[in-house]
């Protein structure tokens, strides 16, 4: 990306939204504008565990007055993330289809231990680099993540749901803070953290830096109360429990350097922090100006080149732990990269080499499923990739990528797809084409060969086979019918006249 070009980050976490704005200068991201709102979709969810009303309600007005602030931003430009409420959500499919309309950009509802990794890349990126081993914690409305880094690279990340807003739901309901409220709370949250105990002790870092929201407030009250700035310490929490308790409720709480917005689910925090401080036996955390959504914004600079990207990387990692064909692979990707230019041809530079990278991961994962069956081996790489630890990838991302798998053999109705994505449909099509020509394992002719595509009224794709070509292959000819029949399912065709 050039130098000058502003980059845009949506944090849609389950306390607060925030809109991070930089520009980006010789690899540096300097912030030209932020904006937060409290919006606490996180205590917004029912027992069923769906969205109300009233939380999807709050969410989209705060989204449209991002979007409005984003008019004119083209779509590389900004990428929007969604945590834990979001992944908890049974109703998330209803909240994001109208959340995408108001902010004018898609949302990535990201995994945990992407939460973590992209959290990691934010504090990173934002202190000065050193040789120290780092301990990186965030607590967030629904969850905690804890990572363990050296310099720009996270090497263990790990996502608990316990938060801020749940615990403060659960523990303090009426907001009443007690001595038994908080024993309780911090055992429960000890409860749910109790496994990181193993990977995360003390021997593991040298430095324990907190993230974000929680962490943030604390150091906050900390700082006015007197205790050193920027970082929290055991006498810290121990102080700033014992005025909680005198305060006894949050209608009673006046306390220096707390915001309104944290005074309702301050006593979760507080209980989760000092569950994290006590089992990973913390004295002092340092306090991060890094965050998720810095870390959304220098991701989105990786994602612009193969080189970086991690997804390339999660790819090739499984791709060699599953065993595939790679020179299949290889033959594969380069057929369905040919075929998907000729029908893309006129679609921007920066579009096309984003649509052809995707395609190539599909290509290069199509056969995944192998080692576990090869009669529906498509089937079963479509499992791997909706339920695998990728990093890089948010869940709609490697959904997306399990329905080309799916979808690259076989009968197309089985494919829960939406038909009108025009690039999803090509990148399927060419995929589906790729496969067939290379059915023998071995460099296919694709001389004549010549793709053509039209979008209205409906979409249609036309393959021209040159004279005598069909006569030369009448296995691939064969495939290729039987292809044209499998389109006239869907509302898309294909049509083959020269087969």
């Amino acid at each position: 990306m050039q130098n000058g070009i502003r980059l845009a980050a949506v944090d849609l976490g389950s306390n607060s939204f925030r809109l991070e704005i930089g520009r980006l200068d010789h690899g540096q991201i300097h912030r030209t504008e932020y904006l937060k709102e409290t919006v606490r979709q996180g205590s917004g969810l029912d027992e069923a565990r769906n969205l109300t009303p009233e939380a999807m309600q709050r969410g989209w007005e705060c989204l449209a007055r991002f979007g409005e602030r984003l008019a004119g931003f083209r779509r590389y430009q900004v990428r929007a993330v969604a945590t834990q409420t979001l992944r908890e959500a049974r109703n998330r499919d209803e909240f994001l289809v109208r959340a995408h309309q108001v902010l004018g950009f898609p949302i990535d509802v990201i995994p945990g231990r992407e939460e973590a990794r992209l959290i990691y890349q934010g504090v990173a990126h934002l202190l000065p680099q050193s040789e120290e081993r780092r301990l990186v914690v965030d607590i967030g409305g629904r969850s905690t993540e804890l990572i363990l880094g050296h310099g720009y690279e996270a090497r263990v990340m790990e996502s608990y749901r316990v938060g801020s807003v749940a615990w403060s739901m659960k523990y303090f309901p009426d907001g009443q803070f007690t001595p038994t409220a908080f024993n309780r709370a911090e055992i429960a949250a000890k409860a749910v953290l109790d496994e990181a105990l193993d990977t995360y002790q003390r021997d593991a870092w040298d430095v324990a830096y907190g993230a974000s929201g929680t962490v943030g407030a604390v150091s906050d009250v900390l700082a006015a109360g007197g205790f050193a700035p920027d970082c929290i310490t055991r006498e810290g929490l121990d102080w700033l429990l014992d005025r909680l308790l005198k305060a006894q409720s949050v209608d009673r709480l006046k306390i220096d350097g707390m915001k309104d917005d944290r005074r309702a689910v301050i006593g979760g925090g507080v209980s989760v922090l000092r569950a994290v401080f006590e089992l990973l036996a913390i004295t002092r955390m340092e306090i991060a100006q890094g965050a998720l959504r810095h870390g959304v914004l220098y991701d989105l600079l990786d994602r612009e080149q193969d080189q970086t990207d991690l997804r390339t990387t999660t790819v090739q990692r499984l791709s060699a732990k599953f065993d595939v064909d790679a020179a299949q692979a290889q033959r594969v990707g380069k057929v369905a990269g040919q075929l998907f230019r000729q029908i893309d041809a006129d679609d921007a530079p920066e579009s096309m080499a984003r649509n052809l990278r995707k395609l190539d991961w599909a290509a290069q994962l199509h056969e995944v499923g192998s080692q576990i069956s090869h009669s529906d081996y498509h089937k079963h790489g479509a499992y791997i990739l909706d339920n695998a630890d990728a990093p890089g990838f948010a869940l709609p991302e490697l959904h997306r990528l399990s329905l080309l798998v799916l979808g690259h053999r076989g009968k197309l109705r089985k494919l829960n797809a939406d038909y009108s994505d025009a690039v999803f449909v090509q990148q399927l099509l060419v995929l589906r084409l790729a496969v067939i020509l290379c059915h023998a394992r071995r460099e296919p002719d694709l001389k004549g060969l010549q793709l053509s595509f039209t979008e209205a009224p409906a979409m249609q794709f036309s393959l021209a086979c040159r004279a005598g070509w069909a006569e030369s292959y009448p296995q691939s000819a064969h495939l290729l019918r039987e292809e044209v029949l499998a389109w006239q399912k869907t509302p898309c065709s294909l049509v083959v006249p020269d087969c």
